[in-house]
């Protein structure tokens, strides 16, 4: 069995405040909507694109460039 660190006082190691964990959360509910609402809309405008010019490799490339941007934003805004 696996036990969890505790603090001194009892308690498990976490966000020392209120407002620390509700950064946390915030966080944790907005990279996922970033990397989904990425792929969607860029996957979006090339299914437009492919219905538009008769092709059918855009929405592909969309997806993965909505992917490469919202990880580019998710990078800038949280991993430094």
């Amino acid at each position: 069995m696996v036990r969890a660190a505790m603090s001194k006082e009892g308690r498990r190691p976490g966000p020392e405040s209120d407002s620390d964990h509700r950064a946390f959360t915030n966080a944790a509910w907005s990279i996922p909507s970033y990397l989904l609402s990425g792929m969607a809309v860029y996957g979006g405008l090339g299914w437009l694109l492919d219905r538009w010019l008769g092709t059918s490799a855009l929405l592909p490339i969309g997806v993965l460039v909505g992917l490469a941007l919202a990880l580019y934003l998710v990078y800038h805004r949280y991993g430094r």
